[in-house]
C-alpha cells in the first residue's frame, strides 16, 4: 500500500462510489483522483463535481464520450448482429472498455499508480474493468474495495457515512432503492428487488424508456435507416452523428413498446442472473443491420459471421475487448461491411421491429431476374440443378446402400 499515491477512481458521485473515495484516502493514505463518464445515462453530472470537490478531491475529470462511446464501441459491436445468449445486446458489456481506456488515461495524465471500480465480487464489471485496464496499462494496480473491505451491506455503508459526515442525497436516507440500475446511449438495466426471483413479474412502473406494447399507439411508426460500410448514417433522409442516431432510434422505439427483454443469463464469475434491459434503439439496429445485410452480404460470409457472432459476443460480455482475438474479429467483421451500403424500411408497431423494405443501389446482390417466377428470360438453367443434387446427395446414397440407418 505504501508505494500507491494517487489512485483514480471510476466515480459516479453516488453512495457506493463515495464511500469509496474515503475509504480509499484512509486505506491507502493517498490522493484520490475522480473520473466520470457521460455516456449518455440522463443524469446531470455536475452534482457529482460537486460532491467530489465537497469530499476534499483536487482532480476531478468529466468527460463526455458519447459520440466515441457510440462510433468506436456500439456501432462496431452491431456490425457483427451481436446478442448474447439470444437476447442481451449487451448494454453494459460494451461500455465497460471505453471507461477502462479513460481510466487509463487519466492514470497516465496525472501520474497515478493505481484505479479503483466500485464494481462488486459477484459480478461482471469488476472483470470487465480490470481486464482492460490490465490490457492498456500491464503495471497499473487495480483496487476493488467491494472484495477487500467489510462494507457489506447498505447499512454498513450508511454508517460509514455517518462516521465520516460524509452527505448522502436524502432518498438515499429514507428508502432502499428497488432496483440497480445502469444506463448509457445503448441500454437501460434492471437488477436486485423483486427480480431477484426469476419467476415475479417487474412491476410496470420500472420500465424507464418504453411504454408497454398494450400502451403502445394504435398506429404504426414508419422509418428509413440508412447504411453506409455497415453503419447507420441518416434517418428518413437527415445524417446524423452516431450519438445522435441511437437518442433518436431510442426515442421513436421507446415511443412505440420496442426493446424490453428480461432474461437469466450466465456470469462469468459461474453464477445466473436475472437482468431486465430496456434497448429500443439498439434493437432497431439489430433489424435492420440484418435487412441490408441479407441483400448486399454474400451467402458464405453471411453464414460465416453468424458462426463467429457468439464466440464475438462471449469476448465483450466477458470483457475482452482489448484482446488479440476480439481485434481479430473485428478485422474481418469491418473487412465484410465494405459493401454493406442501401437503406431499410421499418414499421415499428406495438413492441415489434417489422422490415418492409431494403434495398442498395450500389451493392445489392439480389438479381430479380434470376429469383422471378416468372419467363426469366434463359438467365437461370432450371436443367442445371440436377447435377447439382446428385452430387450432393452422393455420400448419402453411398451410405444407404453400404446399409447406414439414418432413423
Amino acid at each position: 500500500m505504501t508505494d500507491i499515491n494517487k489512485v483514480v477512481l471510476s466515480y459516479s458521485g453516488g453512495l457506493d462510489t463515495s464511500v469509496i473515495l474515503k475509504w480509499l484516502t484512509e486505506t491507502y493514505d493517498c490522493e484520490v483522483v475522480t473520473y466520470t463518464a457521460d455516456l449518455g445515462q440522463g443524469e446531470e453530472l455536475e452534482p457529482a463535481r460537486v460532491k467530489a470537490e465537497s469530499m476534499g478531491v483536487k482532480e476531478i475529470f468529466i468527460d463526455d464520450v458519447r459520440e466515441e462511446f457510440v462510433r468506436d464501441f456500439v456501432f462496431p459491436m452491431f456490425r457483427c448482429n451481436t446478442i448474447y445468449e439470444g437476447e442481451y445486446l449487451l448494454g453494459t458489456s460494451i461500455a465497460r472498455p471505453l471507461i477502462a481506456k479513460r481510466l487509463v488515461d487519466v492514470a497516465n495524465q496525472t501520474g497515478a499508480q493505481a484505479v479503483a471500480h466500485g464494481a462488486t465480487g459477484k459480478g461482471n464489471d469488476q472483470v470487465r474493468f480490470e481486464l482492460g485496464v490490465y490490457a492498456l496499462k500491464p503495471d497499473v494496480q487495480v483496487i476493488a474495495p467491494w472484495r477487500e473491505w467489510d462494507l457489506n451491506s447498505r447499512e454498513s455503508l450508511m454508517a460509514f457515512c455517518e462516521q465520516h459526515q460524509i452527505q448522502v442525497d436524502q432518498q438515499h436516507n429514507t428508502e432502499k432503492s428497488p432496483y440497480s440500475m445502469d444506463a448509457n446511449l445503448l441500454h437501460i438495466s434492471y437488477e436486485g428487488g423483486i427480480l431477484e426471483d426469476p419467476a415475479a413479474e417487474p412491476e410496470e412502473s420500472m420500465w424507464l424508456w418504453s411504454v408497454s406494447p398494450e400502451a403502445a399507439p394504435n398506429q404504426a411508426t414508419y422509418i428509413e435507416l440508412n447504411f453506409e460500410n455497415g453503419d447507420v448514417t441518416a434517418i428518413d433522409g437527415k445524417a446524423m452523428t452516431p450519438a445522435e442516431i441511437l437518442t433518436h432510434l431510442n426515442k421513436v422505439g421507446g415511443e412505440n413498446g420496442i426493446g424490453r427483454v428480461d432474461i437469466v443469463e450466465n456470469r462469468y464469475v459461474g453464477m445466473k442472473a436475472r437482468g431486465c434491459y430496456e434497448t429500443p434503439g439498439g434493437t432497431i439496429l439489430l433489424k435492420a443491420h440484418r435487412a441490408i445485410e441479407s441483400v448486399t452480404l454474400d451467402r458464405e460470409l453471411a453464414h460465416l459471421k453468424d458462426e463467429l457472432m457468439p464466440r464475438y459476443a462471449s469476448l465483450i460480455y466477458n470483457g475482452y475487448w482489448w484482446s488479440p482475438e476480439r481485434k481479430a474479429l473485428q478485422a474481418l467483421i469491418d473487412q465484410s461491411q465494405q459493401y454493406v451500403n442501401g437503406k431499410v424500411y421499418l414499421k415499428l408497431y406495438k413492441g415489434n421491429v417489422i422490415v418492409v423494405g431494403r434495398e442498395s443501389a450500389t451493392d445489392s446482390l439480389y438479381d430479380s431476374h434470376i429469383v422471378t417466377f416468372e419467363d426469366d428470360a434463359g438467365a437461370y438453367d432450371q436443367s442445371d440443378a440436377s447435377g447439382f443434387i446428385k452430387l450432393n446427395a452422393l455420400r448419402m446414397k453411398i451410405a444407404a446402400k453400404k446399409g447406414r440407418k439414418v432413423d
